[in-house]
């Protein structure tokens, strides 16, 4: 078994307002504003004065469309153009990363596999890498260094495995996965990754 790196995977966490953030921000980034409502201009009807101004003992009124009216439009409803996207500083990230891969690691859900190759990219191949990798029961995330065509066939069909490479890992995949799988070829891709903010290195 490979030896982790003390610098990921033991890192104190004083709290997790920082692993909170960047979960938060990985939701936020997938979330869409599809909903849209309609304002006052652009619902349909309401061109004509409901009644004459005066002699009726109600109210004035100039179009049904005002959004008091019921079947009027929306003030300050949805428009469909909001940017629900968090920003997180790439340092951040990487030190949220570390943080949730130390708390797994010191639940001891990290463990580390061989090579992930299968030959002819059956479903088989890849529960009887996961099997022999871990004993442990429910979602599994597996990093490897290639997401190859054989590797995608083998394991699209297991709803309970999810594939990644070490520079897509998030904060919400880790926390989520009930075990991590680290091939070993992926961890110096991992410790390159994580550590090149230090060092001025690379932007991921």
């Amino acid at each position: 078994m490979a030896t982790l790196d003390k610098t990921i995977f033991n890192v104190e966490v004083g709290n997790h307002e920082l692993l909170k953030v960047a979960y938060n921000a990985y939701l936020a980034d997938g979330r869409m504003a599809n909903a849209k409502t309609l304002k006052r201009g652009e619902v349909r009807g309401g061109g004509k004065k409901p009644w004459r101004q005066k002699g009726t003992g109600r109210a004035r009124f100039g179009s049904s469309r005002n959004p008091i009216w019921r079947g009027g439009g929306i003030a300050f409803g949805p428009t469909g153009d909001q940017n629900y996207t968090l920003k997180l500083s790439k340092t951040a990230k990487r030190v949220a990363v570390k943080q949730a891969l130390s708390l797994k690691n010191a639940a001891k859900s990290v463990v580390t596999a061989p090579v992930f190759a299968p030959k002819e990219g059956k479903t088989k191949e890849a529960i009887t890498f996961i099997e022999n990798a871990t004993k442990a029961e429910g979602s599994v995330l597996l990093v490897v260094t290639e997401k190859t065509d054989e590797i995608l066939r083998a394991t699209n069909n297991l709803p309970y495995l999810k594939v990644v490479r070490p520079t897509y890992l998030n904060v919400f995949d880790i926390l989520n996965a009930d075990v991590v799988v680290i091939t070993e070829p992926s961890l110096p891709m991992i410790a390159e990754w994580l550590n090149s903010v230090e060092r001025g290195g690379e932007n991921g």
